[in-house]
């Protein structure tokens, strides 16, 4: 299941409550609540429905989520003319799996790429526009130089399914250009914040030419600091093709990425991009991907 916390993008260097818990203050009006007039949950099945919509935000899974398509479903799909570049492995041969990192970049980031450039391992990094990108542009260059793949995270990481089409449009379009101004390249995936996305959400990212990439691991690594413990919730849930969901924001996290790189290595993992993990094929804009 999905579980990624609400994520303050005014806040997130300083990793405090605002992760886990998020703005209720702040949050914008859902465009589905918009025009409704007073609930009443005097019945079972109201009742029942409240339940289950908590149970729902509190895992950061949305039943508003699209179809998904799995790595390996995306390369069989390939064509002969498909131009993915493959990375260090034909992952439809190898066992390769893909290390993802969300809201940064952040103040331990340049500890990290210096491990994955001593390991020799690419990632996929989505960033975070505001407090991020703008604040580390030295950080964002490297992180493209170095041979990984750049990817957007939104703006301030509101959940888009909240937001009406043309709002969602802007949290990822102001990415885009600060990325951009950056590196000298647009994005080409992106990640919704708690894993929601929707027709809506879908039809924005086709029409920016971004690709949804969810994830399969998750080392909740918003919940503790315990190094050793992300260690472990990641490799107890690692398996060909899956795509690891991390974040450098957090003080547990870039000390625990050594030995999730040496473990799943032993393992006989091979490290990849999420566009080398569904090449030959190629993200299509729009399409949401999960392992």
């Amino acid at each position: 299941m999905l579980s990624e916390p609400p994520i303050s993008g005014a806040s997130a260097d300083a990793a405090d409550a605002t992760h886990k818990a998020g703005s209720a203050a702040s949050a914008p009006t859902s465009r589905r609540a918009r025009g409704r007039g007073p609930l009443r949950a005097s019945s079972t099945v109201g009742a029942v429905a409240g339940v289950l919509s908590l149970a729902l935000a509190l895992s950061g899974c949305s039943s508003e989520q699209s179809d998904a398509t799995s790595p390996a479903s995306a390369r069989s799909k390939a064509g002969d003319d498909a131009k993915g570049k493959i990375g260090a492995a034909d992952c439809a041969k190898a066992k390769c799996i893909a290390l993802t990192f969300d809201a940064g970049p952040g103040k331990d980031t340049g500890k990290l790429l210096d491990t994955l450039k001593d390991k020799k391992v690419p990632a996929t990094f989505f960033l975070l526009g505001k407090n991020h990108v703008k604040k580390h542009p030295d950080l964002v260059r490297r992180i493209a130089k170095e041979g990984h793949e750049v990817a957007n995270h939104t703006w301030s990481h509101p959940r888009l399914t909240d937001l009406e089409p043309a709002e969602a449009r802007k949290e990822l379009s102001l990415t885009q250009d600060a990325i951009a101004e950056i590196t000298g390249h647009k994005p080409t995936l992106m990640r919704p914040p708690q894993g929601r996305t929707d027709k809506d959400v879908s039809k924005v990212s086709k029409e920016l030419g971004l690709s949804q990439v969810l994830w399969s691991v998750t080392a909740k690594d918003f919940s503790t600091t315990d190094s050793a413990l992300i260690t472990k919730r990641v490799l107890d849930q690692s398996d060909r093709d899956g795509i690891i969901l991390l974040h450098d924001i957090y003080d547990g996290t870039v000390p625990a990425v050594p030995g999730i790189i040496d473990a799943l290595h032993k393992r006989g993992f091979t490290f990849v991009t999420v566009p080398q993990l569904m090449a030959p094929a190629v993200p299509k804009p729009g399409e949401v991907y999960r392992p």
